[in-house]
């Protein structure tokens, strides 16, 4: 074990192929430069936890811990079954430090023994609920900074499977883009096949698009990711024939910005024609709240485009985490018409996981 250890990880934003990834289509994505930060030490006894942002502090036993986890763990078997929103909220439960406890407990189950005592700290600089991939952060960070703690196996694969489960707990049918992207980092094309396997592959991060767009927060989503999706799902089995030409859609929207993103004379027409577009789509499948409609309509009306970025949500006012392109000279005029929206200045494309020296 090491005396200490602090796990660095970013937030993520879907650039486009938000909810067309959970149904095997491709998706751009990017690490965005805002990190969360977990510390794992030595304690004297069971699991400590230090959560500042929540101003919480919470002391376990590993037992209480996996019983936890196990719990949650068999509550999601069942939502998994038949998703629905009383299954989901089921699984998420309203206790405030349930992804810790699931990765906590998740790590336990593949160490196959009590771990020793440890002390938790976390903070992160991501807004929750409002698409730029918190919940992921923490789950890579905590499963990596316990394993590399505790001297267990450290691989990617071994923390990207035990995220992905963590992720599971959390928003219940993910498509597993989020905790991939922030532990790799970078600027990233995924797609899940049917095998259930996600690939990815690197795009080039230095695209002069990146530095052109802007990101707003619209504010926390009314639902949370699983409750979202398990409603799209629905709409998918009612109408499953336009769902399936949406998908369609959204799919060679995606794969003509994937083209068109690392080409720095790509049309910035083109490029806001189709976010525009995918937009349109998410409108489609009731992700986007009207007060939400009604801010992006007014970026279109000074030349701009923007879309949500991320699961979006089923009622207002907000809708998370929005991406814009403005139109040349309107940057200005785009804050203006976008406010209350918080602008993050924010850098694209930037590293994942990083493990940090204690100062």
């Amino acid at each position: 074990m090491k005396g200490s250890v602090i796990a660095s990880v970013p937030g993520k934003l879907i650039l486009m192929g938000e909810h067309a990834a959970v149904y095997q289509r491709p998706a751009v994505v990017t690490a965005v430069g805002m990190r969360s930060r977990v510390e794992v030490e030595a304690a004297e006894q069971g699991v400590m936890l230090d959560l500042p942002d929540l101003e919480l502090r919470e002391s376990l036993d590993w037992p209480d811990v996996e019983t936890y986890a196990r719990a949650a763990r068999e509550a999601w078997a069942e939502y998994a079954e038949a998703p629905s929103r009383e299954g989901f909220e089921n699984v998420r439960g309203e206790d405030p430090a349930h992804l810790i406890k699931v990765a906590l407990g998740e790590v336990a189950v593949v160490l196959g023994e009590v771990p020793p005592p440890v002390a938790v700290k976390i903070s992160s600089e991501l807004p929750i609920g409002s698409g730029f991939g918190s919940s992921a952060s923490l789950a890579v960070g905590l499963v990596a900074s316990l394993l590399r703690f505790l001297g267990a196996d450290q691989g990617l694969e071994q923390i990207d499977r035990i995220a992905l489960e963590i992720e599971r707990r959390q928003h219940g049918q993910p498509s597993g883009v989020d905790h991939r992207t922030v532990l790799v980092g970078g600027l990233l094309w995924a797609c899940r096949g049917s095998d259930g396997e996600l690939s990815v592959k690197p795009l080039d991060a230095r695209s002069r698009t990146l530095s052109r767009l802007a990101v707003f927060d619209s504010g926390e989503s009314s639902e949370s990711t699983g409750v979202v999706v398990a409603a799209v799902s629905r709409r998918r089995e009612r109408q499953p024939e336009r769902f399936g030409e949406l998908l369609d859609r959204m799919e060679s929207d995606v794969r003509e910005f994937a083209a068109l993103l690392p080409d720095d004379a790509a049309p910035a027409d083109r490029l806001r024609a189709l976010i525009r577009d995918y937009e349109a789509c998410l409108e489609d499948l009731g992700v986007v709240p009207e007060e939400v409609r009604c801010a992006i309509r007014r970026v279109e009306a000074l030349g701009g485009a923007a879309k949500i970025s991320g699961a979006g949500s089923l009622t207002g006012p907000g809708a998370g985490c929005l991406l814009v392109y403005p139109a040349p000279g309107t940057e200005g005029r785009v804050e203006e018409a976008l406010r209350p929206f918080v602008k993050h200045r924010c850098e694209l494309g930037v590293e994942g996981l990083r493990f940090e020296e204690q100062a």
